[in-house]
């Protein structure tokens, strides 16, 4: 997708303060964060959303392996975090290349987000 933000970002076509980053998965802070440490985690394929994901395509697993990796790096795997992705417009998705959103840094209490 020649104008996706988020192909951009994480094939580096635009400057953004990458978390992590490898072959398949790009993370980088969010820009209008909603707790001390939100950062979003992309596959560099486009994909708009967990439905374009077919069967045999295991970027699932590496998005969670990456996002393990973070947890450690920015010291949240013990204290915790919030793991999201929206699926549509009517679930909230405003950019359409399936990402998911880690946040952490205070306690995040009992409601969904």
């Amino acid at each position: 997708m020649g104008d996706c933000i988020f192909c951009k970002l994480a094939n580096g076509e635009i400057p953004t303060e990458m978390v992590y980053e490898d072959d398949f998965v790009a993370a980088f802070k969010d820009l209008n964060p909603q707790a001390p440490v939100h950062i979003l985690v992309v596959p560099k394929k486009h994909y708009n959303n967990i439905l374009d994901v077919e069967n045999g395509d295991d970027i699932i697993a590496k998005i969670y392996s990456a996002i393990n990796v973070i947890a450690k790096k920015e010291n949240i795997d013990k204290s915790g975090f919030r793991v999201i992705t929206n699926c549509g417009e009517d679930a909230g998705q405003t950019v359409m290349h399936m990402h998911f959103h880690i946040i952490a840094g205070r306690k995040l209490g009992d409601k969904i987000v």
